[in-house]
Formats: C-alpha cells, sequence, structure tokens
C-alpha cells in the first residue's frame, strides 16, 4: 500500500505541495490502481483525491494589539525601540508647535493688541523658527514691550 507515486502525481496535477495532498483512505485500493496523470485527474474529479487548504497566519492577536495601541496602551519605555524623534516626524513636531503660535498671533492682531505690521513682524519671526512654544512667544512680546503681561 505505497501511495508515494500517486501523492507525488497529484502534488504535480494540483499545483501543492506533497504535504498538502489528501487521499480518501476509504478508496485507498482505487488510488493504488491509478497509475498515470490522467487516472489521478478522475480521482480529483471524484473528490477521491483533493488539496488541503493552506495554513495561514492569523491576524486576529496582531488586531487586538493594534486596538490596544490605538487606545495609548503598551507604548511604555519598554515597547520603544526608536528615539523621540524618530517615532514623531519633524514635520508633525513642526506642526504641533507652528499652529498655537500662529493662533495666538492671530487672535493678538483679531483683538487689537497688536497691529497688523506688527503680526506680520511676528509671523515671519516664527515661521524661522525663532520661537519654540507659545509661552516662548508671550515672553518675547513683553520683553520687547509689544504687550504687557
Amino acid at each position: 500500500m505505497n501511495l508515494r507515486n500517486q501523492r507525488r502525481i497529484a502534488a504535480e496535477v494540483l499545483k501543492c505541495g506533497e504535504n498538502r495532498v489528501w487521499i480518501d483512505p476509504d478508496e485507498i485500493e482505487e488510488v493504488e490502481k491509478a497509475v498515470t496523470r490522467q487516472d489521478i485527474r478522475n480521482l480529483v474529479k471524484k473528490g477521491i483525491i483533493s488539496a488541503k487548504k493552506k495554513k495561514g497566519v492569523s491576524r486576529a492577536r496582531a488586531r487586538i494589539l493594534h486596538e490596544q495601541r490605538k487606545k495609548g496602551r503598551r507604548r511604555g519605555h519598554g515597547s520603544r525601540k526608536g528615539a523621540a524623534y524618530a517615532r514623531r516626524p519633524k514635520k508633525v513636531r513642526w506642526i504641533l508647535t507652528i499652529r498655537p503660535i500662529r493662533r495666538y498671533l492671530r487672535q493678538l492682531r483679531d483683538d487689537g493688541i497688536i497691529a497688523p505690521a506688527v503680526y506680520r513682524r511676528y509671523y515671519a519671526r516664527a515661521k524661522g523658527g525663532e520661537f519654540k512654544s507659545k509661552h516662548h512667544l508671550k515672553t518675547h512680546l513683553i520683553m520687547e514691550g509689544v504687550i504687557k503681561e
């Protein structure tokens, strides 16, 4: 009852590996008689020989972890690989810095606290990266006498 040859031919016919070839244990005598590729094809058509499904890697655990990370879990010191600047790109850091500064300048101009010319001057300085935060800009404005505390 050596079906090695039949298994090999079936693997070629089914275009899969020999380990994925399934042979019906109740029909072994019929499979033994099959010698040619056409015989094997006929057995495949009958359903006596078939290919087992490929085993995949489940993404269920990965999805659960992703959900946790979205909530902010599993992001502690022990889970970090890159430096802080690698984990948050330069552009994102710049956006998070410049937007509050520009918003504050706009508010000062709209409220009439600073003149449009002063606004333009400070806007340009902010664009040049002179102020590292909104607080830093405020201290500059106070020191230079543009606004009062």
